[in-house]
């Protein structure tokens, strides 16, 4: 890796500043495939007596936050658990449809633990940490035990066995599955285990509390500042250490498939009190989801990946044919370009590139659907052909769910007439930089899932968020987090501690401060703004020129947020305008960043493609020689610039090399 040159420095005006480069000094070395099994027997344990003397505050109730709070509260740790939701049933991983991966094997098709590692680490563009990718594989088997010993109804073949399919990036069939409807079935399993606990009295359960504030003493993390949604009550929650598991931030873009809830608020905050931000240029944009259909729209749906297994998806070789009906079209008139450009994995290509494709081919006047602006913005996702080879019961069986919402949604019958499918926002692989143990740059503060960067790299492949959410819930947090807890008994702490007061009082002021602006905007039309901001400059292809304006619009537009916003109500109430003032702050703050953070990296990996580096082809263009490193943002205050530290990735395992799915 080379230092960076006078000439880049120049480039970014002065935008961010250089730290010390940083190392994982918890993950151990020698052989893969004993790395983990050496970490959790050198990790000091706790015994059972002494861990009812210790607490933990987790923060999100998805698959990472309820399968660490129902682990961490069986093992006998008082846990406090948190939601924005009025249950924890509700968080977004309910909306994960196509399924889960887990290098089983059962369809005998060649697949084994470092087959996943290696389709991880070249899914994500050769960007990700080799030993967290090969321990998240490594426990993917166990995950599927544990959800079918907690009764999830995964699809079955005929004879009973767990059945699978294919996604993306891959040429086996590790993926399993319920339905369409995935997420929802691992939730209500994850959520059986946590009430399980609420039950017991391991586990405190604080529904409808939104994360405001981190509370660091000493340098390390003790609690959190909440506020409770209904009374608009602000409290103060003291533990000895502090999980987030409060998902990504993919609504920074306004319109994405997230629920609308869904914000950066809890990572956020951390960062600004000192934990690393790491790749937050790292954005999924997801290939099959409905196309937004005009300015009314506030959120976009997403349709499973699963659907590529059997759908073909396709445009007109010729524009002039985009306003047919699509059936009447004959086959010598389509272009399955999928099929065309990477014959050897077609349809189930990466989401990034089949993304950028879909985008390529409408950008060419290929695109189908109605006009919004000046382009269609949509392709075909065709059942026809496997309506042929398998029988409309058959399809249904498989996808029957996912059909019929489109069909709600549409007003069109998607087993008589194509699917009309564009890329959008779904997914973040950026997030708060963790070591080996998920612990963060700030002692006692540990992220897990989404929140954190750790295992994808610059591109997560599809069925890989619930593999990594359930593995750093159920096995890898409760093996990590008691080396740090077998450090107590801790400090007993108190509410008027200086340091605790402060926290409170910033989360305070911060509230009379949005309800006195009284402006002329709504917080929405900010947020509107921002998102078509992100979306135009730090989207699917991003340039220096686009991105240099985009910080220099992002900061005009924060500034005239704090000058003119206008916040109703009061805050001693529920208030939906004054959450969505806090989140819509934050977001303006990390979408500078996210700029930032896309100019300095001058390469084209995964997800984050620059205009200035690709093939010949119009493929993503690395330069492993420049840029083989995470990238870990330290908040440089209000009026200062952020720092970068840079942690090598290193290769033992696997050669890096460009991708090729052709």
């Amino acid at each position: 890796m080379t230092a960076p040159t006078t000439e880049r420095t120049e480039l970014i005006h002065g935008l961010y500043t250089e730290g010390e480069p940083i190392v994982d000094t918890k993950a151990p070395a020698g052989p893969i495939e004993q790395r983990w099994s050496k970490r959790k027997f050198e990790a000091a344990l706790v015994n059972p007596a002494n861990r009812r003397k210790l607490s933990v505050i987790i923060v999100g109730t998805g698959l990472a936050g309820g399968a660490a709070a129902a682990t961490l509260g069986e093992a006998g740790y008082h846990v406090k658990s948190f939601c924005y939701q009025d249950s924890p049933r509700r968080a977004h991983s309910i909306a994960a449809q196509g399924g889960i991966n887990a290098a089983k094997n059962y369809k005998e098709d060649g697949d084994s633990v470092f087959r996943l590692f290696y389709d991880t680490v070249k899914g994500g563009d050769y960007r990700s940490r080799e030993s967290n990718v090969y321990r998240l594989a490594e426990v993917s088997a166990n995950i599927i035990d544990q959800c079918v010993a907690q009764g999830v109804p995964f699809a079955r073949e005929y004879g009973g066995l767990l059945d699978n399919r294919s996604f993306g990036g891959v040429q086996v069939s590790r993926t399993f599955y319920a339905r369409g409807q995935t997420g929802q079935q691992l939730l209500i399993g994850a959520y059986q285990a946590l009430e399980r606990q609420v039950a017991a009295g391991t586990v405190e359960m604080f529904a409808r509390h939104e994360m405001l504030e981190l509370v660091v003493v000493d340098g390390k993390a003790r609690g959190i500042i909440a506020r409770d949604l209904v009374t608009g009550e602000v409290e103060t929650h003291l533990a000895d250490a502090v999980v987030l598991a409060s998902g990504g931030y993919g609504n920074v873009f306004y319109l994405s498939t997230n629920a609308m809830g869904s914000n950066v608020t809890a990572t956020w905050r951390a960062h600004r009190k000192g934990a690393y931000f790491g790749n937050p240029c790292y954005t999924q944009i997801h290939p099959t989801c409905i196309p937004v259909s005009g300015e009314h729209q506030s959120k976009l749906t997403l349709m499973s990946e699963s659907l590529r297994n059997d759908g073909r998806i396709w445009v007109p070789k010729k524009a002039e044919d985009c306003e047919k009906d699509p059936r009447e079209i004959p086959e010598e008139d389509r272009d399955y370009y999928l099929e065309r450009i990477y014959p050897s994995f077609g349809n189930l290509v990466p989401r990034d590139i089949a993304s950028r494709q879909a985008k390529n081919v409408c950008d060419e006047g290929r695109g189908v659907g109605p006009k919004v602006g000046d382009f269609r913005r949509g392709v075909y996702l065709d059942f026809t052909d496997a309506l042929k080879r398998m029988s409309a019961e058959a399809v249904a069986e498989k996808y029957g769910n996912l059909l019929d919402m489109y069909q709600r949604i549409t007003g069109e019958n998607p087993y008589e007439v194509p699917m009309r499918i564009y890329p959008a926002v779904h997914y973040t692989m950026g997030g708060l930089w963790v070591d080996y143990d998920l612990q963060s740059s700030i002692p006692g503060l540990f992220v897990a899932g989404e929140a954190n960067f750790s295992d994808h790299g610059a591109n997560r492949l599809g069925a890989s968020a619930l593999m990594q959410g359930l593995a750093d819930g159920y096995f890898v947090l409760p093996n990590t987090i008691r080396d740090y807890l077998a450090k107590g008994p801790f400090e007993a702490l108190e509410e008027s501690h200086p340091s605790v007061v402060e926290a409170k009082a910033a989360v305070d002021a911060r509230v009379a401060k949005f309800l006195s602006i009284n402006g002329d905007r709504s917080v929405d039309s900010f947020h509107k703004e921002l998102g078509n901001i992100m979306w135009e400059y730090c989207g699917m292809e991003r340039s220096e020129e686009g991105l240099l304006k985009a910080i220099d619009l992002i900061r005009g537009l924060r500034d005239e947020f704090w000058r003119n916003v206008k916040v109703l109500g009061a805050a001693d109430t529920l208030n939906q305008s004054l959450e969505k003032a806090g989140r819509v702050a934050d977001f303006l703050e990390l979408g500078e960043l996210m700029c930032i953070d896309a100019l300095h990296r001058r390469e084209s990996c995964g997800g984050h493609f620059r205009a200035e580096s690709q093939t010949e082809d119009g493929e993503a263009l690395r330069h492993d020689d420049e840029y083989a490193y995470v990238a870990a943002w330290e908040w440089g205050g209000d009026s200062g610039a952020p720092v970068l530290h840079k942690e090598d990735l290193v290769y033992e395992f696997v050669e890096m090399k460009q991708r090729s799915y052709k």
